[in-house]
């Protein structure tokens, strides 16, 4: 039986603000090094083919890696940092791709994961509704990580749309690794649809972030 594809879409953060005390260099040493993560999820379920590609935000948006590619296949390219924060820029570009077509009818939900350290700096909600407008994007599995203390957390709790769960949280390096990894498997709940027919995620036990109250946070 042909596997379905699962589309996994990063929403990158690249404002100015993570440049500061090194977080874009840890952002991109935590995706390369979540690839084999995803790439045993993508092992683990033979019915589902994961096709990865990210969109970067700052001042404009626009995708950072643009072809769906396979995960046995992906090589991350690194971002770098420059301007504002518009994520609702970053929200149209993907509402684009969740359209049938470009999404074709038999794909399985896709997942949108969201990274971001601070507040948005354009029409965010328009954004957010251009996906919610898409029958891809009502039925996707979302994930969202705050990295430092100054990221809008209401804001990503909205973009998750679920009251349930929380965005993920990260203040330090050892935290931002752990949060990526976790996110980089949300492709195993996209594939396993529940009983009314939507998608679930779960919330990583606080271990599975590195949470070590002996560890001071450094954003």
């Amino acid at each position: 039986m042909a596997s379905r594809p699962v589309h996994f879409i990063w929403l990158l953060d690249c404002s100015g603000s993570m440049s500061v005390n090194g977080k874009i260099a840890e952002l991109n040493f935590a995706i390369r090094e979540a690839i084999p993560e995803m790439q045993q999820a993508a092992r683990s379920n033979p019915g589902a083919t994961l096709l990865v590609r990210a969109v970067s935000f700052a001042s404009g948006a626009s995708w950072h890696i643009n072809e769906p590619t396979p995960v046995d296949q992906f090589v991350w390219e690194d971002l770098h940092t420059y301007g504002g924060t518009d994520m609702g820029a970053a929200f149209r570009l993907a509402a684009g791709a969740l359209q049938t077509p470009p999404m074709p009818q038999r794909a399985l939900p896709p997942v949108l994961a969201l990274v971001s350290d601070g507040q948005p700096t354009d029409d965010w909600r328009s954004g957010l509704r251009a996906i919610d407008d898409t029958p891809w994007g009502k039925r996707a599995v979302r994930v969202a990580l705050a990295i430092g203390d100054d990221a809008d957390k209401s804001m990503l709790k909205e973009f998750l749309a679920n009251p349930e769960l929380e965005p993920l949280h990260a203040k330090n390096p050892r935290q931002l690794a752990a949060a990526i990894r976790w996110m980089s498997t949300a492709v195993k709940a996209a594939s396993t649809p529940r009983v009314d027919g939507g998608t679930a995620v779960q919330a990583p036990p606080p271990v599975a972030l590195g949470k070590d109250e002996d560890e001071d946070p450094i954003w």
